[in-house]
């Protein structure tokens, strides 16, 4: 395979980066087109015919499209250089017009409500709505929960220089913070996402010193951050006040398309394997010649798994891997990174953490990562042209038909990591190479259990504590400790304060609860992948099939669907955490 470039190609997206005029054009081109819609959708009623009704669609999807495609650009000119001011601007000019889309759709949603119900199964009829029915059908549901359009709409225009801009203040914030490390006979200056990298570094002593250093610099700013964890969380429970709803999880839940009972199935599954992680927690740490795992240990390698990856080696390891369950994703994820789909230097001024985001004008995706040249920067590459992948089986569609939830969003994901993680381990030259790749596959089942569990954990009780008042910095530490102590079930030495302050998902307005569907995509992905491995490579159509439907149903339809099983039971999810708990069996046996 030719060299890799470690930078993705965003000019061939809009040229010239915050300045390019075809961006600025494009934009220009949807506010007006938004306002177009909103004056004919004003007008509207109740008694439209059928073709209103699709012209009405087909310029929304299209308005989405060309919007979700400006979206994208300036959410890569912001993660790969937070010090671009002028691609902050253009977020606030973009945080405007998302408020207009979501006003726009608002009116819509609510124009289909006063269609009489057998109206609307007459318009479901058309051939070329038809196939939009369970998109129509669950926006139309959700908007009688909803407030009425007016105060929708007051909602929505607040939200921008409300709710949206306190996430841009975190994000600004974590942009200007950086660490003083001393490290090779030099003092090193590192950005938070550099200095987070360094925790997966096999020297003790080093993850040590870059915790304390992330600690200290998240406390000297934890009265900031305190500020806008609060004001999110009161914007989001008096909107919810305001619409009727008494359940925090409310939101999230429809937002997933699943049952409280899948959830709470979910976690008790969680809950009867984390033993198992407990008894691998403790056989690292005597391995690691510690008394006892702390935080900060967690990601720490063994054997050969600390040995440095180059990113080329890396991103031919993942295609062959791929390759050995279907040669479309393999010839698919050579083409990303040939096309330079993907950023993954490792240089100062990016930001925190790993993303893969859509063009749907362009029907290109495009990766970001920073590479830290480990077996989890690897999986890390993996993981995210996964999610490239599953926009890709669903570029050709309407975008209706592409808006899949954040938990099954995970799953071309996770399953395309297991693969490659799987793959690294069978592929192990030496005993203690195989220990070292099994402990970094187990180590993202304890990710998964343990710490995506304390988030939530962390944050169900937030938002008890934020319904009575504001919640002081001390106080959360205190709630994200005790939310780790009952996660990990208190097997650590150390815990991590400040981690409600380090984590952006805590932040991100777009997806109230950003944590439990990770699980679900990381346990469903488990499932689907024991499938793959039983039927081998003629799996690889029925996976695709699975992929194309997760816009279309329920997760609970989809799992009848595709792989009869019925999620608000324990059995599926008992049967996932095995294949997690099965390998630590393995790694204890293989290290005794």
């Amino acid at each position: 395979m030719a060299e890799l470039t470690l930078n993705w190609d965003l000019e061939s997206i809009f040229p010239g980066g915050s300045s390019s005029p075809e961006f600025h054009a494009a934009l220009e081109e949807v506010k007006g087109r938004i306002a177009k819609l909103r004056e004919e959708a004003d007008g509207l009623k109740a008694d439209l015919d059928t073709e209103q009704l699709k012209g009405v669609i087909t310029e929304m999807q299209d308005l989405m499209r060309h919007f979700g495609q400006c979206q994208a650009f300036i959410g890569c000119l912001t993660s790969q250089n937070v010090h671009d001011s002028q691609a902050r601007l253009l977020e606030g000019d973009l945080g405007q017009v998302s408020a207009a889309l979501t006003s726009l759709q608002t009116i819509i949603d609510h124009l289909w409500v006063s269609i009489p119900d057998e109206r609307w199964l007459e318009h479901l009829a058309d051939p070329e709505l038809q196939p939009l029915e369970f998109y129509l059908n669950e926006r139309r549901e959700r908007a009688k929960t909803k407030m009425d359009p007016l105060r929708e709409g007051l909602a929505t225009d607040l939200s921008v220089d409300g709710y949206h801009a306190w996430s841009h203040l975190y994000n600004t914030m974590v942009g200007r913070m950086s660490v003083e490390i001393q490290r090779d006979g030099a003092v090193q200056r590192l950005s938070m996402g550099q200095a987070s990298n360094l925790l997966s570094n096999p020297d003790p002593a080093l993850r040590r010193t870059v915790f304390e250093k992330f600690e200290e610099a998240w406390s000297k700013e934890a009265d900031l951050f305190a500020n806008v964890l609060n004001h999110l969380a009161g914007f989001r429970l008096n909107l919810y006040k305001n619409r009727g709803w008494d359940d925090v999880l409310a939101e999230p839940l429809q937002n997933n398309r699943m049952q409280r009972e899948t959830l709470e199935a979910m976690w008790s599954a969680v809950e009867g394997g984390k033993a198992h992680l407990v008894k691998y927690l403790e056989r690292k740490a005597k391995l690691l010649g510690l008394d006892q795992i702390a935080w900060y240990d967690l990601n720490a390698p063994m054997g050969d798994a600390g040995k440095e990856i180059p990113y080329g080696q890396a991103a031919a390891f993942v295609v062959e891997q791929l390759g050995k369950f279907s040669p479309e994703i393999a010839q698919f994820t050579q083409m990303a990174l040939d096309s330079r789909w993907v950023e993954a230097e490792n240089r100062g001024g990016k930001r925190p953490g790993a993303f893969c985001t859509s063009f749907p004008v362009s029907r290109e995706s495009r990766v970001f990562m920073t590479y830290s040249g480990t077996m989890d920067g690897m999986g890390t590459l993996a993981h995210e042209l996964g999610h490239a992948y599953h926009g890709y089986v669903l570029k050709d569609e309407p975008m209706f038909r592409r808006r899949y939830a954040m938990n099954v969003a995970e799953t071309a994901s996770t399953f395309g990591e297991l693969l490659v993680v799987d793959g690294a381990i069978q592929a192990a030259a030496t005993p203690e190479e195989r220990v070292g790749l099994l402990d970094d596959k187990i180590g993202r089942g304890v990710a998964f259990f343990m710490d995506i569990h304390a988030r939530f954990l962390f944050e169900t009780r937030f938002y008890q504590a934020r319904q009575k008042g504001m919640v002081s910095a001390e106080r959360l530490n205190e709630l994200m400790v005790q939310a780790q102590k009952d996660a990990f079930l208190g097997c650590l030495k150390e815990y991590h304060p400040h981690f409600w302050a380090s984590k952006l998902h805590f932040y991100i307005t777009r997806t109230p609860f950003y944590n439990f569907p990770y699980t679900f995509g990381y346990l469903f992905s488990s499932g689907v992948y024991a499938r793959a491995k039983e039927e081998g490579r003629g799996f690889a159509e029925k996976y695709r099939a699975l992929l194309a439907d997760t816009a279309l149903m329920t997760v609970e339809d989809l799992a009848r669907k595709h792989l009869g099983a019925d999620l608000t039971k324990p059995d599926f999810w008992e049967a996932a955490v095995k294949l997690t708990t099965d390998d630590v069996e393995e790694f204890l046996r293989i290290t005794e």
